[in-house]
């Protein structure tokens, strides 16, 4: 049996923060070109897996994209609930990337 990867493996940094009173921005970057690509490639990183990750809406998601001069991709999130407000547990959004790191990554044998 094959292990798979996660992003945890082969990400250099996995970051999420606050992007205002009503949004969640993530940041994953990569050290190597060569995994960078791989995960890119792979189909596993889709607005689809994300809002799966996340347990939200496609639609929650307003933006997605991998940027190549930075080895990285972003992704920015409605928060389920605005910044400060009742219920809500993570006014500085530094918690919340824990659902990308398991994301995994199957590669080509």
């Amino acid at each position: 049996m094959r292990n798979v990867p996660t992003i945890r493996d082969l990400a250099k940094l996995v970051r999420s923060k606050n992007a205002g009173p009503f949004e969640l921005t993530f940041d994953v970057m990569f050290d190597d070109a060569e995994r960078y690509r791989m995960v890119k490639e792979s189909g596993a990183v889709t607005r689809e897996t994300l809002a799966r990750a996340y347990a939200i809406d496609p639609g929650s998601i307003t933006n997605f994209q991998f940027f190549d001069p930075a080895l990285a991709f972003k992704l920015t999130i409605r928060r389920p609930r605005p910044q400060g407000s009742i219920g809500e547990t993570d006014t500085f959004g530094a918690q919340q990337h824990a659902p990308l790191l398991a994301l995994e990554v199957a590669v080509p044998e």
